[in-house]
C-alpha cells in the first residue's frame, strides 16, 4: 500500500511536470513541435498549481482525516490562500473560489462560480485515493467534502471519479475495473458520466476520443468531464502502464498538465512506485511553492505518501 502510495503522488507530479510544456496545445502542435512523446519535454521539468493543490488537500487530511468538514477546507483556504497577492498558473476555478471566501461566502456557495466545472478538484482528488485506499465510496466523500469549496456540480463530479478510481487502483483493482469504479461514483445522467463512457469506447483512437469529448467552442481547456475523459482514456490504452500513459495523455494535449498528473496517479496507484521509470523519479523534486506559498512548499510526494498510508492507518 505505501509504494502504491508513493507510485500515485510522485506519478501524479511527474504527469504535472510532462504535460505543462505542451498545456492548451493541440495533439497536432504537440506532434508538429515534439513528435512522439516519451518523457520530459525539457530538461529542466517543474510542477504547476495541480501538484500543489494536491498537496495542500494531503496536508487537510494529515490534519482532520476522515472528520474533514467542507468547513475545515475553507478556513485553510482562508487562512493560506486568500492574502496571496498572486497565483501563478492558478485556474478560474480557483481564483473565484478566493472572491467568494473573500467576500465572506461559505461552501457550498463559495463553490457556485462561473468556472464550478473545472477540473481543478479532479487535480488535486488523487489523494483522498491515497488516504481512502481500497474505499471508493469513502475516497469519492472525501473529495466531495474537499470539492464543495470550489466547485459544484460537474466538477465535483469529476473530482469525485478520480478520488474512487484511485482508491480502487490502490486496492489492487485492474484498469478495466478501476473506471468501472469511477462510473459508478457519478451520476449516470452526468456529463462527467458521458465522458467517462467515451473514454471506454474511444481508448486507443486518439482523434475519435477527441471528437467525442473537447468543448471545441469554448476558449478554455479546463473542463473537467473532458479532463478526465482525455486522463482514463490515455490510462485504458496504455492498459495501466506508467511509462505509457502519461505520454500518452501528454500527446492529446489540452489542459495537458492535469490529464497526465491524473493519468499518473491513476498508473502509479496501479503499479506503485516501481511503475514510475527511475529517471523521471529522479527529476522530481520537492514542491516549489510557487503557487501556493510556504504552506506547501519544501514537501515532496514521496513523503506525503508515507505520511499519508501512516495517518489513514491511525485513523482506521
Amino acid at each position: 500500500m505505501r509504494e502504491r502510495a508513493q507510485g500515485c503522488l510522485l506519478g501524479l507530479a511527474v504527469g504535472d511536470a510532462m504535460g505543462a510544456p505542451a498545456e492548451n496545445m493541440t495533439a497536432a502542435a504537440i506532434a508538429e513541435r515534439w513528435g512522439r512523446i516519451d518523457g520530459f519535454l525539457t530538461d529542466e521539468p517543474a510542477g504547476t498549481d495541480d501538484t500543489e493543490y494536491a498537496t495542500f488537500s494531503a496536508l487537510l487530511l494529515l490534519t482532520h482525516g476522515p472528520d474533514l468538514t467542507s468547513d475545515h477546507v475553507a478556513d485553510a483556504w482562508v487562512t493560506h490562500l486568500a492574502d496571496r497577492a498572486g497565483f501563478p498558473g492558478a485556474g478560474f476555478s480557483e481564483l473565484g473560489t478566493l472572491e467568494n471566501l473573500r467576500a465572506g461566502i461559505r461552501p457550498p456557495a463559495s463553490g457556485r462560480h462561473l468556472h464550478s466545472w473545472s477540473d481543478g478538484l479532479a487535480m488535486r482528488s488523487a489523494v483522498h485515493g491515497v488516504f481512502a485506499a481500497g474505499e471508493p465510496a469513502e475516497a469519492a466523500r472525501l473529495a466531495a467534502v474537499d470539492g464543495a469549496v470550489s466547485h459544484d456540480g460537474e466538477g465535483i463530479h469529476a473530482g469525485v471519479a478520480v478520488a474512487a478510481a484511485v482508491a480502487a487502483a490502490m486496492g489492487g483493482a485492474e484498469p478495466g475495473e478501476i473506471v468501472d469504479h469511477a462510473r459508478r461514483a457519478v451520476p449516470a445522467d452526468s456529463w462527467t458520466a458521458r465522458s467517462l463512457a467515451a473514454s471506454v469506447a474511444h481508448a486507443g483512437d486518439t482523434a475519435a476520443l477527441l471528437d467525442a469529448v473537447v468543448v471545441s467552442q469554448y476558449p478554455w481547456t479546463d473542463l473537467g468531464p473532458e479532463a478526465i475523459a482525455l486522463a482514463f482514456a490515455a490510462f485504458l490504452a496504455a492498459e495501466g502502464e506508467f511509462a505509457a500513459a502519461v505520454p500518452g495523455a501528454v500527446a492529446m494535449g489540452r489542459d495537458a498538465d492535469t490529464t497526465a498528473a491524473i493519468a499518473g496517479a491513476l498508473a502509479g496507484a496501479h503499479g506503485g512506485l516501481g511503475a514510475v521509470p527511475a529517471a523521471w523519479q529522479a527529476l522530481i523534486g520537492p514542491v516549489s511553492g510557487r503557487c501556493l506559498g510556504p504552506v506547501v512548499a519544501g514537501w515532496h510526494p514521496l513523503d506525503l505518501a508515507d505520511r499519508l498510508t501512516e495517518r489513514a492507518g491511525v485513523s482506521a
